[in-house]
């Protein structure tokens, strides 16, 4: 076998170990997560407790270690947009379960938005998710 061949079948080799070593993990893309309310209905209050679950689509588990790198809370779903409440990350109590403090002042419909990085994607996930407000 002339070194010239042997370049070419080390080539063919190395290029098939690539293929068929992707995992689908590897194809994995930041549209394939998503966060979900755990309730629907927040209680109004100074100190209303918003909680959320980051699950991964493909295998329908719970995806712990996201970092929150933005949220937002305000009554756009009303409306009123420029109506934003403070908002603060809270400690989480179980897995894959995101919680949030946030001065929820009035009854009605807000809106949640979270931007969050997750291990091994390199794109931002960002959601926008929609609760009521009961008195």
């Amino acid at each position: 076998m002339t070194l010239f061949a042997l370049k070419r079948a080390a080539a063919a080799a190395l290029i098939g170990l690539t293929f068929t070593g992707l995992s689908s993990n590897a194809w994995a893309g930041i549209q394939d997560y998503e966060f979900q309310l755990v309730q629907n209905e927040i209680r109004q209050s100074g100190d209303g407790i918003i909680a959320v679950r980051l699950f991964d689509k493909r295998s329908s588990k719970v995806v712990p270690d996201a970092v929150i790198i933005a949220q937002r809370v305000d009554m756009a779903p009303d409306g009123m947009e420029m109506m934003a409440a403070p908002i603060e990350t809270l400690p989480s109590v179980e897995p894959g379960i995101y919680r949030f403090k946030a001065q929820i002042s009035a009854a009605g419909g807000w809106r949640l938005s979270l931007g969050a990085k997750l291990q091994g994607e390199p794109d931002t996930l960002e959601s926008k998710l929609v609760f009521k407000a009961v008195p």
